[in-house]
């Protein structure tokens, strides 16, 4: 039986990542790709993590290139190909030094892996996310992007911290965009079926949305670059869910067209992964409070789109 494939896009920090996290899972076949000037580092990261296999005893072919024909096949396409924002560098600019690397590499996925489903990690992520689908043309459900997964399992890291019990009795929920756009549901929070109202104070749940909001930017403080280990994390929590048919409800950047009145935008909501990449979008009632939030973060991926359109008008 042939094995799944995935192939990563970038082979920096995120991508090396998603490839180990991918790997320890035996997900399948991998293919680290970057641009040519670094193909040695895509091949040697490659080579290095497949010397793992004897021991984390993982069975997977995985290879390191910069020929987007070895792409080919592919059912997962992680795309984290993008330069961080750098100091004196405004969002516009990073908006369109990003656009033009993502809708090149999205249009060589249509024309190399053009049945498989892309996950998008790149940032700004809302707009990245709708330049991939603008440049690969595919059908919404096979374009989605991550930072709800990251973002949810900060929320429960930072709890579970704060309560001092196992992370794995947390069950959070958070809709919006990534970092401040963030609108996390503390009344849909709970441990093992206890409200988080019953366990924490406002004051001290608040400190922990708080620091699920910032939590990038404590980390680039921190160590001087942004964080790779959870982003790359929850983006092979979605690619398994896909892969495995899973079905599992992941907070993920969807496309909505009537779900949650946002009218034809990549937001983030919760969504059934599975094989046929977003399966369905979740739609729940909220509060005139968080339906307030959540309108202010919807508009603020409008606005990022709007920016893509009027730098780039072949992808309006």
């Amino acid at each position: 039986m042939q094995r799944p494939k995935i192939s990563i896009i970038g082979a920096g920090n995120v991508g090396a990542t998603c490839a180990h996290w991918a790997a320890i899972k035996n997900l399948g076949d991998i293919v680290l790709l970057d641009i040519p000037d670094k193909e040695g580092v895509a091949k040697g990261k490659a080579l290095d993590l497949a010397c793992c296999a004897p021991i984390e005893r993982f069975d997977a072919n995985i290879i390191g290139t910069s020929d987007y024909a070895d792409i080919g096949g592919s059912d997962i396409v992680v795309l984290t190909a993008g330069l961080p924002r750098r100091p004196g560098m405004s969002r516009d600019d990073l908006i369109e030094t990003n656009v033009k690397i993502v809708k090149s590499v999205s249009e060589k996925i249509a024309e190399f892996a053009p049945d498989s489903v892309v996950i998008v990690v790149s940032n700004p992520l809302d707009a990245m996310v709708y330049t991939a689908w603008k440049a690969t043309g595919f059908p919404t459900n096979r374009i989605v992007g991550q930072a709800g997964a990251l973002d949810v399992a900060r929320f429960r890291a930072f709890l579970a911290m704060e309560i001092g019990c196992s992370v794995e009795d947390i069950s959070a929920l958070l809709l919006g965009g990534h970092g401040d756009d963030m609108v996390p549901l503390p009344r849909l929070t709970s441990v093992h079926g206890i409200p988080i109202t019953d366990l924490l104070s406002e004051e001290k749940i608040h400190a922990c949305v708080e620091r699920a909001k910032m939590g990038g930017g404590e980390i680039v403080k921190l160590m001087g670059t942004s964080a790779y280990y959870a982003p790359a994390s929850g983006t092979i929590q979605m690619a398994e869910a896909i892969i495995r048919d899973k079905k599992r409800i992941i907070p993920s950047a969807a496309y909505c067209e009537n779900e949650y009145g946002v009218g034809g935008y990549f937001v983030g909501v919760p969504a059934l992964l599975g094989t046929g990449g977003v399966e369905r979008v979740i739609e729940i009632s909220l509060t005139e409070d968080e339906k307030k939030l959540f309108d202010e973060s919807a508009q603020h991926v409008k606005d990022l789109v709007a920016t893509v359109c009027r730098m780039f008008p072949e992808l309006a």
